[in-house]
């Protein structure tokens, strides 16, 4: 650059020099103003994008406090990963024998998004799985789920076999099956589980109501061992109760007929069986429907004759009476247009024994007028007879009587018609005849006698009981007890034969045939009630009676099982004689 330029240019920034100090406010002030606008923009900006991700959190936060808090919605019945595995305690009797364990099992599932062609894979499952749904199936291998069970708890072999055939889009789940060893044998008490594992009856579903299936709800169950549930019942006895209550069935055509065997000191339930059962293994099963009912504990049957127990109790309890009383029972009672007759007249006036043995209508009626219609229906209330019994059992039926007791329902309950109870609170109640008095509520887990002393109720004079079995043992000798008698066992009780309601009226050709007996009646330790419900006789007019039917269940009940229970025959007078056979 030459000299002359070099001047040019230092004019010229001198020229500008002095005019921007000729304005220096102006310029100064515009400067500072557009350099606030740009601060307080980007402060804006800012505050809206922390405004935005504040917003968008928020509602991200909020949903899952929604989720949170909203109840699990249940899709194609598919429970969460970690539930599959779940346990549930062992059932055991109270010696520890197996009633109802987990096994380990799987289950098939298909991803219908991704299969190509529904109908070849039905086509090979069909060739293991037999009884395939092909309709059910191809619908859900055609929907646009992403998860559809196929068949739920498969065998090892059918796992196997389907691994082989090598069809994509399909999978297994491992998850756990409730097996039950013995089978029938205590249906009806265990009960049994759905295809989730969750009870559904009997113990299942009680041990569901104490906490595991709010436990297993929210997800705090585990593929860990759990304490078994001890029941009170002994498998031994169980087994037997069952088998002769089943045998019954085909033995006097019954339609129904059921046992139990309760400790009378304890309360505890050591056997009982219902016929017609099921399996619980296949509660859905070709005869599980007829099976399902549990007719100890959740049917109800006007009780016939065994009631005359209670009566007779009734009158020594209330002291207007003794064992050496006696009532005219010559002439039929007419009451209200109806007749009270005996089926076993016998035409004279009967002592309190001979009521109880020959199962007197008219004597029996006439105890109960005389303590009066208050008097009665409050002692049935003090033995529970009256009110839904409350125990473990899920499957408890409420007992019926009458709105208004009229003296015509304090003199045909007295007999056992009018009032509905079932067979298992009716047992309950036989207990205390015997025990001392003492109402002990049933339990089907075990109970220590100091426990039990606990929860009874004094519901009769010690004095009373003693009567009673006095009452039984005689019967058991000379009246329609006989036929449950056991050689060594000294067996007593009380036959009901009662004639059924259809169609609200009396049927004299159907039957509720049941038996109330105690043993060894000299120190009762436990009580037995059997019933058959419908016997037909060999002409098929269903006139079979208790002591045909009902008692001989009771005998072999007893002979069968008392030696289980630890209870020593005796035998002669004074119970020193053995039998010895050579």
């Amino acid at each position: 650059m030459s000299f002359l330029s070099r001047i040019m240019v230092l004019k010229s920034r001198a020229h500008f020099s002095a005019g921007g100090r000729g304005r220096p406010t102006m310029r100064g002030a515009s400067f500072e103003g557009t350099r606030k606008r740009k601060s307080a923009q980007a402060k804006n900006r800012v505050g809206l994008l922390i405004a935005g991700f504040v917003a968008f959190y928020g509602v991200i936060g909020g949903r899952l406090v929604q989720y949170g808090f909203a109840m699990p919605e249940v899709t194609s019945s598919i429970l969460p990963a970690d539930r599959f595995m779940a346990s549930r305690p062992d059932i055991v009797d109270r010696n520890g024998e197996v009633l109802a364990t987990d096994i380990r099992t799987v289950s098939l599932f298909a991803e219908p998004h991704k299969i190509v062609d529904a109908d070849e894979v039905i086509e090979k499952l069909a060739t293991v799985l037999n009884d395939l749904d092909v309709k059910g199936t191809y619908t859900k291998l055609r929907s646009n789920s992403h998860f559809q069970w196929l068949r739920r708890q498969l065998t090892p072999k059918q796992q196997s076999q389907i691994l082989a055939l090598g069809i994509p889009g399909i999978g297994f789940r491992p998850e756990k099956r409730r097996f039950y060893p013995g089978g029938r044998t205590a249906a009806h008490l265990v009960g049994y589980v759905n295809i989730d594992n969750r009870g559904v009856a009997g113990m299942e579903r009680y041990i569901d109501s104490q906490g595991l299936a709010d436990l297993a709800a929210v997800g705090m169950t585990s593929d860990q061992p759990l304490e078994p549930v001890k029941l009170s019942i002994d498998l031994r006895v169980q087994a037997i109760v069952q088998q002769v209550v089943a045998e019954s069935i085909g033995k006097y055509s019954a339609i129904g007929a059921g046992a139990v065997v309760i400790d009378v000191h304890t309360g505890e339930i050591l056997g009982m069986a219902s016929a017609p059962d099921f399996d619980p293994n296949d509660p859905n099963g070709v005869d599980a429907e007829k099976g399902w009912m549990n007719r100890m504990s959740n049917s109800t049957f006007e009780m016939g004759s065994t009631f005359k127990s209670f009566t007779l109790a009734m009158g020594l309890d209330d002291g207007k009476m003794n064992l050496q009383s006696s009532f005219d029972a010559r002439f039929p009672i007419r009451i209200g247009g109806f007749t009270i007759k005996d089926f076993h007249g016998k035409g004279r006036v009967l002592s309190v024994p001979e009521i109880f043995q020959y199962s007197s209508n008219i004597g029996t009626a006439k105890i109960a007028d005389m303590v009066g219609i208050a008097g009665h229906k409050d002692f049935l209330t003090r033995l529970g007879l009256l009110s839904r019994m409350k125990t473990e059992l899920p499957e408890i039926a409420m007992p019926s009587q009458p709105r208004e007791w009229k003296k015509i329902n304090s003199i045909t309950i007295s007999f056992g018609h009018g009032v509905s109870t079932t067979p298992l609170q009716t047992a309950v109640a036989g207990a205390a005849l015997v025990n001392g008095g003492k109402l002990v509520p049933p339990t089907f887990l075990p109970r220590t006698q100091a426990q039990a002393d606990e929860i009874a109720t004094q519901v009769m004079k010690p004095t009373t009981s003693k009567d009673m079995r006095f009452l039984f043992e005689w019967n058991g000798i000379n009246g329609s007890g006989r036929n449950a008698r056991v050689a060594g066992f000294n067996v007593g009780g009380k036959t009901g034969t009662a004639d059924k309601v259809v169609n609200g009226r009396y049927a004299h050709d159907k039957n509720f045939n049941a038996f109330l007996s105690a043993f060894p009646m000299d120190n009762p330790r436990y009580v037995v009630l059997s019933f058959s419900d419908e016997p037909k006789t060999d002409k098929g007019n269903g006139a079979a009676l208790a002591a045909m039917s009902a008692a001989p269940m009771v005998k072999e009940i007893i002979a069968r099982s008392a030696p289980i229970l630890g209870v020593k025959p005796k035998f002669g007078n004074d119970g020193s004689a053995l039998l010895v056979s050579y």
